[in-house]
């Protein structure tokens, strides 16, 4: 074996892809200690989530809100901010902060969470 072909593992050539930040809605339902309003039925949560990709996001939301004792039913996914400017959404200072948090710490952000009633 030359050095050059030692030069040329497959582990030289992998590249590592990039983190960015999703912008994601989980709804939830009940569970027994999972902090909801006592007469809600459930809630949708406002998430920031790290990923490489969005899938890699939607699973470390979904096992993070399970692990806070929340039921995940539902993830929709609204993208990372460049896409979500292209589609002309409008987002603020404090919106940015939060997904620059979420990078930052290679973490889900719950920005926001609204019971659903009856």
């Amino acid at each position: 074996m030359s050095e050059d072909s030692a030069a040329e593992s497959p582990k030289a050539e992998k590249v590592k892809r990039q983190q960015q930040v999703y912008t994601l809605v989980v709804e939830v339902g009940r569970k027994p200690g999972d902090g909801l309003p006592d007469k809600a039925t459930g809630a949708a949560l406002m998430c920031y989530a790290s990923g490489v990709d969005e899938a890699e996001a939607v699973r470390e939301t979904v096992a993070i809100l399970k692990d806070a004792d929340l039921a995940p039913l539902d993830v929709s996914g609204y993208g990372t901010l460049d896409e979500r400017l292209k589609a002309g959404d409008e987002i603020d200072a404090e919106e940015r902060a939060l997904m620059e948090r979420a990078l930052a710490e290679n973490s889900v952000i719950v920005a926001q969470m609204t019971p659903f009633f009856d």
